[in-house]
């Protein structure tokens, strides 16, 4: 089986899937984003470079866009349009490009958690300054503003003053959520198919964000059945077979800060004694398998 991953060539998780799938016989292909190409010909599609095209499966091992305003809008929309057209195609991308999408849109993913009757922080998304700091003397002039897309906690800031305040929104989009109390420390769940993995992430001194990214250390935690559970409906619920769920223990009761269609388990891998990398593998074969027999199922059924 070729199995692309789509991501950073040298990448720690890059370089332990290629391993691991290598390892069972597969011929392994890394790809990165800005590599990527479709060409519209008559008769269909084609994909550059040939190792997406030729794929038995693509595994998306990063962000789709790492550009600035504009640039990386324009990123995100043809990459992901792209890897749509690629699964539609009968290649199996891990996560599916629909899951990636929610995920990577933080608004979309946090009203569908809502929707599906699962807590989250208390959110608006407005335009304009006028609007964001009117929703900031709402939230009691204390909130955390968030980019509407990012990961491992790059640009997520707290809005305690008027002057810092003065600088939301602006002719933009705001993204602004209740700031939640915390013990200093968060959970992390990895769901890779029907398994969990969980680790505390306890906050670097004077810092409140508890990502591993921002110096935060993973501790050993056996999260209970109800948290598990937790993090595998959200998962379910922006459709992700393979995710990193953030769980908050907030004073009502856990709340689901995030889910990452693209989650890193390198911090967590220090702290548990399974082999993660081997587990998100079988996944990734797994899910491939799967596409080939429903493909199998479908050309019988013509």
């Amino acid at each position: 089986m070729l199995v692309t991953l789509l991501g950073e060539r040298g990448g720690w998780h890059v370089g332990k899937l290629a391993e691991a799938l290598s390892r069972r016989g597969h011929t392994v292909e890394v790809v990165s984003w800005q590599s990527v190409g479709a060409a519209i010909v008559p008769g269909g599609l084609r994909f550059t470079p040939d190792a997406l095209a030729a794929a038995d499966v693509v595994a998306v091992r990063g962000m789709p866009g790492v550009g600035a305003g504009l640039q990386r809008l324009e990123e995100v929309i043809f990459r992901m349009d792209a890897l749509a057209q690629i699964e539609a195609a009968g290649t199996p991308v891990v996560n599916s490009p629909r899951a990636l999408e929610i995920a990577i849109d933080k608004y979309l993913s946090l009203a569908l958690l809502a929707r599906a009757g699962i807590r989250v922080p208390r959110t608006t998304v407005v335009q304009g300054h006028a609007s964001a700091r009117l929703a900031w003397n709402e939230f009691g002039r204390t909130c955390v503003a968030k980019p509407l897309f990012g990961s491992r906690g790059r640009g997520i800031r707290r809005v305690e003053t008027a002057s810092e305040a003065a600088t939301i929104g602006g002719d933009g989009v705001a993204y602004l959520q209740e700031l939640i109390p915390h013990p200093g420390w968060d959970l992390r769940v990895l769901v890779v198919g029907d398994e969990a993995f969980a680790m505390r992430r306890v906050a670097a001194a004077g810092e409140w964000r508890t990502n591993v990214s921002l110096g935060g250390r993973p501790e050993a935690v056996e999260a209970s059945a109800d948290e598990v559970a937790l993090a595998q409906r959200a998962a379910a619920t922006v459709g992700a077979r393979i995710a990193g769920v953030d769980i908050l223990p907030g004073p009502d009761g856990p709340v689901v800060l995030e889910v990452n269609a693209v989650p890193a388990w390198r911090g967590l891998q220090s702290v548990v004694h399974t082999d993660l990398t081997e587990i998100v593998a079988l996944e990734v074969i797994r899910d491939a398998e799967t596409g080939r027999a429903a493909e199998g199922e479908g050309r019988r059924g013509t």
